[in-house]
This record gives C-alpha cells, sequence and structure tokens, in this order.
C-alpha cells in the first residue's frame, strides 16, 4: 500500500493566525478561500504539494507574486502552492546566464543582477513575480533593444503531473522537452505545470539613459497620442517608451541604452516639443532607474484589460481615449501604452508561443479605486472602455486577461492555439493545472 504524501514546507490552513494574509492576493477585488496554502521552500516541497493535493482529489494553483489580475492564483476550497521563498540566484558569468528561482519579484531580481552589471528585461511593476510574468512574454523599458523576458529564457525546472496521482520534477531546455520551452515562452503561467527555477540569458548593462516628462491635464494628450503611436514603434531599436495618462496628467518615459542625453533629447523631439513638459532626467545603472520606473500607486482594487495594437490608432480611438480619461471613475484610474518593435519582432532561437510580435504597441485601459462604493462605477468605466477600443486592436496579454470574453484563446495566443492544446495533452493529459482561463487538453 502506497504510503499518503505529506505536505511539506509551511502550511497555512483556515483558523491559522497567518491564514488571511497569506490567502489574499494583491488585487482585493477578490478574496478566496483556500483549504490550504503550501509556502514551499524548495521543489520537493512542491512536487509533495502537487502529489497530496492530486491524492486528495482537491484541485490546486500556483502562486509567485500574487499579482494575478482576476485573482486565479487562489481558489476556494483548494491548495495554494506557493513558490514565493524560492528566491535563488546563481550567475554564470562566463555563460552570461542565471538561473533564478521563480519566486523573486521584479524589484528583487534588477539589484541582484544589476550590482553585477548584468540584466534581464522584465515589465515594470516591482512587486509582480518573475514566476507568471516571464511564462506570459514579460515587457517593460527595455524590451526593444533586449527582447521580451519570455524571449531570454533558455531552460526551466517544472514540477508536472505524473501518472494517476503523482508528480514529478523535468528539466526543459532547447535539448529536452523542447515543446514545453516553446510553450513556457509566452504560453502562460499554471498551463502545464509549476516552474520552480529559470535559466535566462544575462545582458551586460552600463549606465543607461532615462528621461520622465510630465504634462498637467489632457489638453496636450490627443497631439501625445497621435505621435507618440507614429514614432516609437520604428525608433532606434536602443531606445523604448511607455505613454500613461491618468486622470490628472500624462508622463512619458524613455529609456536609451549605450547613448547620451542628447540623443535622448533627439529621439524624443517630436513629443518633448508639444506644450512645455517638466522633464527630469537621469544616467544611472539600471537598478536605480528602475526605482523610477516602478511607480505602481498603493491601491486596493483594481480592474483593467489588455490590448495589442498593430495598426495605428484612427482619430475616432484617439477621440474615444481622450473621452473616457476626461470621465475616470477615480483619480488612479488610467490609460497605458508601451511601445513595440526592435528587438519585440524576432522570436528565439527554438521559437516561442508570444504571437503578438507585428504589433506597434500594447496598452492599458484600467481603473483602480481604494472606495467600495466606486466598485461598480469602477468595473462599468474599464469594460465599456476595453469594449470601445476592441474594434482597434488586435490580440490581448494573457498575463493581464480579459475576463470575461469568450475569444480569449485566439486573442492571448493567435495562430498557435492549437499547438499549445497539443503541448497540454503531452504534459497535463489530466487537466491537472486548471483555471478559469486554462488551455485545455487538446
Amino acid at each position: 500500500m502506497t504510503t499518503p504524501t505529506e505536505l511539506t514546507g509551511e502550511v497555512v490552513r483556515p483558523g491559522h493566525p497567518d491564514y488571511d494574509a497569506a490567502r489574499m492576493g494583491w488585487n482585493k477585488l477578490h478574496s478566496r478561500h483556500p483549504e490550504a496554502i503550501v509556502f514551499c521552500d524548495d521543489t520537493q516541497d512542491v512536487v509533495n504539494a502537487v502529489k497530496w493535493a492530486r491524492e486528495q482529489g482537491i484541485a490546486l494553483r500556483a502562486r509567485s507574486g500574487r499579482h494575478n489580475l482576476e485573482g486565479w492564483s487562489s481558489l476556494d476550497g483548494g491548495v495554494v502552492i506557493d513558490v514565493s521563498r524560492m528566491k535563488s540566484v546563481q550567475i554564470d558569468e562566463a555563460a552570461r546566464t542565471v538561473k533564478v528561482g521563480t519566486g523573486l519579484t521584479q524589484k528583487e531580481t534588477v539589484p541582484a543582477l544589476g550590482n553585477r552589471g548584468f540584466v534581464v528585461p522584465t515589465g515594470s511593476e516591482g512587486a509582480v513575480g518573475l514566476g507568471g510574468v516571464v511564462l506570459g512574454g514579460g515587457f517593460g523599458l527595455l524590451t526593444r533593444k533586449l527582447g521580451l523576458a519570455c524571449d531570454n529564457l533558455l531552460a526551466a525546472e517544472l514540477v508536472v503531473a505524473d501518472g494517476s496521482n503523482s508528480a514529478k520534477v523535468i528539466e526543459v531546455s532547447e535539448h529536452s522537452n523542447a515543446d514545453l520551452l516553446w510553450a513556457c515562452r509566452g504560453g502562460g503561467g499554471g498551463n502545464f505545470g509549476i516552474a520552480t527555477s529559470y535559466t535566462l540569458k544575462l545582458h551586460e548593462l552600463p549606465n543607461v539613459d532615462f528621461v520622465i516628462a510630465h504634462w498637467d491635464g489632457h489638453e496636450h494628450l490627443p497631439e501625445l497620442l497621435r505621435i507618440w503611436q507614429r514614432e516609437a514603434p520604428i525608433a532606434d531599436n536602443r531606445l523604448t517608451s511607455s505613454l500613461e495618462a491618468d486622470s490628472t496628467m500624462i508622463e512619458l518615459s524613455a529609456v536609451l541604452l549605450g547613448g547620451s542625453r542628447e540623443e535622448l533629447d533627439e529621439q524624443l523631439r517630436p513629443l518633448l516639443a508639444i506644450g512645455n513638459p517638466g522633464l527630469t532626467y537621469m544616467n544611472d545603472p539600471w537598478p536605480t532607474i528602475y526605482q523610477h520606473v516602478d511607480r505602481a500607486p498603493e491601491v486596493p482594487f483594481w480592474k483593467f484589460y489588455s490590448q495589442f495594437v498593430t495598426r495605428p490608432y484612427p482619430e475616432e480611438a484617439i477621440a474615444l481615449i481622450v473621452d473616457y480619461m476626461a470621465n475616470t471613475p477615480s483619480p488612479p484610474s488610467n490609460f497605458f501604452c508601451s511601445s513595440f518593435g526592435g528587438a519585440v519582432r524576432d522570436a528565439p532561437p527554438g521559437g516561442s508561443a508570444f504571437p503578438h510580435r507585428d504589433a506597434l504597441f500594447y496598452c492599458e485601459p484600467g481603473a483602480a479605486w481604494d472606495d467600495p462604493a466606486l466598485q461598480s462605477q469602477a468595473l462599468g468605466w474599464a469594460s465599456e472602455f476595453s469594449r470601445a477600443l476592441h474594434p482597434f486592436g488586435a490580440g490581448a496579454y494573457v498575463n493581464v486577461p480579459n475576463f470575461p470574453s469568450s475569444e480569449w484563446e485566439q486573442e492571448y495566443y493567435g495562430s498557435n492555439v492549437e499547438r499549445l492544446r497539443q503541448v497540454k495533452r503531452t504534459y497535463d493529459p489530466q487537466n491537472v493545472f486548471r483555471f478559469e482561463q486554462s488551455i485545455p487538453v487538446a
């Protein structure tokens, strides 16, 4: 008779004094009550948790940074397998690679590598876990030069289902389970197994030039959108920029690698000539710059949507954006855009499941609020804004799920849907790793 598996690591159950803190994610809009949260210290803890869940016949979810927008990294009555304590960093300077635990957040990863003179491209919100961001894509202000985070993924360690009620560890690389490596580069987190480590390509990065331009009000929003969407995707590949408006102001953030302030000014001249923006310049190591990039407001409730844009917004869409931003439900509700082009157009050797390489830019309309009384208004505003913009886009970002869209598979994965289903059938035929928008078994 097989001995039942025991949970290892720190196990937090209902009734524990830390249960509420352990179960809640970043977005307080969602509140789930799992049977257990397992804080894993190593890969064996993850294996044991998957085995235990399968033996008990209860559902499981993987969790890293707790930033799943829809709260899908937790669930009622199941087990949450949390890898946030797995924060190892092993740099191989000769090979220009790093092996990292998937519990690292982006703001932990940046200085851990930057203090040694290296970088991997990540997103701009520091508290987001590396575990999820890499699997969905991962982009920020280094992307047009260095590619997506998932493009820099060389190998991974995953805990996957095994047999009828067990689990095992597999290595994923160009030479081993290469189809799963392809799927891990943009196929989304939690679909095939639980990643416990990544091996990523390192880039050397000296000081970078950075600017934030600030305009009060929305007077210049139409012109800024018009010019930014034309210039940003075809700029020098060393330049990546983002444009963001909230209820009271507009900000342009831009990073130039391997250049100078004069070159940065020249690249941005058409935008900086609009109105009279306040300008803040920096020339510093990337970890110092990143602290100024990572400026997400501390707000408990969030709902935003994602869109990739392959053709410039027509005047109708720009007018729509201006109108919605003039009627936000709360001060931090915003509209955010990040430039693509450059290295995004080039898939890594072996390819990737990320399908949005021809996008000019990415955008998010989003509501953020701290007063529960605003919930209905905020959710309605974000939903209507997204629906109004939908005809002008071409796809959505799996890391920022458009829920409850019925076309999510096509929006996230495009022509890669069927291949991803085949990978799912190979590695998780019993659909152990499932959630509201997980890839179905082919």
